[in-house]
C-alpha cells in the first residue's frame, strides 16, 4: 500500500473517532437544549454535564489530528477546502470556542442571568457546530470544492440541497449517539428513570435519522447523481447495507434495553455512513484530483507517519485510560447524579 493511502486511512480513522466521541458530546448539548425549564430539565442537564465533563476537551484532539494530517499529507486539498469553505469552517470554529467557554463558565457562574446565557450559548453552539460540519462534508462529497485557492463558489458550495441535508443529518446523528451513550451512563449511576427517558429519546431519534437518511438518498439522486451512483453500487453498497442493518439492530437492542450492546451497533451504523462515503469517493479527493496526485512527497508522508506512531505510544494509552476511568461503575454511595442549581437555564 502506498504511503498516501496509509495517510488517508489514518486520517479517516481519526475522523471516525471524532464523529463517535466528539459527535456524542455535541449531541449532549442537543438534549440540554430540549431538556425543558430549570426544574424539569435539571436531571437531564446534570447527567449530560456529568457524562461529558471529563472528556469533552480530550475529544477535540481528534479534530486537531484530522486537520494536521490533512494539512501535512494532502496540502493542496487542505488549501482548497479551507479557502472555498472558509465561511462554514469559521462558523464551526466559533461554535467550538463558544461551546467550550459557555460550558465552563456556566458551571462557575453564580448569577442566574449569566447561567441562563451560558446555558443557551452551550446548547445552541452544540447544534450549530455539527450542522456546519455536515454542510462542509456535503460540499466535498457532492464535488462542489474544486482544486485551487478559493476556486469554488463561496456560498453555493455549501448552501445547496446536499449540504443542507447532510447538515441536518449530522445534527441528528450526534443527538442519536448522545442518547444511546447516555442510557448506559444514567443506568450506571443508578438513575433508572432517567435511563428510560434517554432510551425513548434514542429510539425516536434513530427513527428520525433513518428517515432523514432516506430523504438524503433522494436528494443525492437529483443534486449529486455521481455520488448517488457510487453509493448504490459496488463496493460502497455493502457498507451502506451494513449501516442500515446496524441501525435496525440498534432499535431492537434499545427495545431490549441492552444498553452496552447498542453502543456498538449504533456506532457501526454511524461509521457505516462515513465509510460508505469514503469507499464511494476513493481514490478521488476533489474533482479531478486523486489521492496520489494530492499527496505530499514520500519523505513528508514517512516523517509524518513516523512521528504519529511515536506520538500514539503516549496518546492512545492516555486516552484509553481517561475513558476507562470515567466509564467505571460508580460506588453505591455516589451513584446519584447531583442536579445542577435550579437557575441552570
Amino acid at each position: 500500500m502506498a504511503l498516501a493511502d496509509v495517510m488517508l486511512a489514518v486520517l479517516w480513522l481519526g475522523l471516525t473517532a471524532y464523529v463517535l466521541f466528539g459527535g456524542a458530546d455535541f449531541g449532549g448539548g442537543f438534549w440540554d437544549l430540549l431538556a425543558g425549564d430549570a426544574r424539569r430539565g435539571a436531571a437531564v442537564r446534570a447527567q449530560v454535564e456529568h457524562s461529558i465533563g471529563p472528556v469533552w476537551e480530550a475529544n477535540h484532539v481528534w479534530l486537531i489530528f484530522v486537520i494536521v494530517m490533512l494539512w501535512t499529507g494532502f496540502p493542496s486539498v487542505f488549501a482548497a477546502v479551507a479557502s472555498t469553505l472558509y465561511i462554514p469552517l469559521t462558523l464551526v470554529a466559533l461554535g467550538i470556542i463558544a461551546r467550550g467557554a459557555a460550558f465552563a463558565f456556566r458551571k462557575v457562574s453564580d448569577e442566574p442571568r449569566l447561567r441562563r446565557l451560558f446555558g443557551a450559548a452551550f446548547a445552541f453552539s452544540s447544534v450549530a457546530t455539527p450542522f456546519f460540519l455536515g454542510t462542509t462534508a456535503g460540499a466535498i462529497a457532492s464535488g462542489r470544492v474544486p482544486p485551487g485557492i478559493a476556486a469554488g463558489d463561496l456560498l453555493g458550495s455549501w448552501l445547496n440541497p446536499t449540504s443542507m441535508t447532510t447538515g441536518v443529518l449530522a445534527v441528528g446523528v450526534t443527538a442519536y449517539l448522545a442518547a444511546v451513550y447516555l442510557t448506559l451512563d444514567a443506568r450506571r449511576e443508578g438513575a433508572t428513570e432517567l435511563a428510560e427517558g434517554f432510551r425513548r429519546r434514542a429510539t425516536a431519534t434513530g427513527v428520525v435519522v433513518g428517515a432523514i437518511s432516506v430523504v438524503g438518498l433522494a436528494v443525492l439522486r437529483t443534486d449529486a447523481p455521481a455520488l448517488f451512483a457510487e453509493l448504490s453500487s459496488w463496493p460502497a453498497l455493502p457498507v451502506v447495507g451494513m449501516s442500515v442493518a446496524a441501525g435496525l439492530v440498534s432499535l431492537a437492542l434499545l427495545r431490549a434495553r441492552a444498553y452496552l450492546a447498542v453502543r456498538i451497533s449504533a456506532s457501526l451504523a454511524v461509521v457505516g455512513v462515513l465509510w460508505a462515503w469514503a469507499v464511494a469517493q476513493y481514490p478521488v479527493l476533489l474533482p479531478g484530483v486523486t489521492v496520489e496526485a494530492a499527496a505530499a512527497t514520500d519523505a513528508v508522508l514517512a516523517a509524518s507517519l513516523g512521528a504519529l506512531a511515536v506520538g500514539a505510544l503516549l496518546l492512545v494509552p492516555s486516552l484509553w485510560w481517561l475513558y476507562r476511568i470515567f466509564q467505571r461503575t460508580a460506588p453505591e454511595s455516589s451513584r446519584t447524579v447531583a442536579p445542577p442549581r435550579a437557575d441552570t437555564r
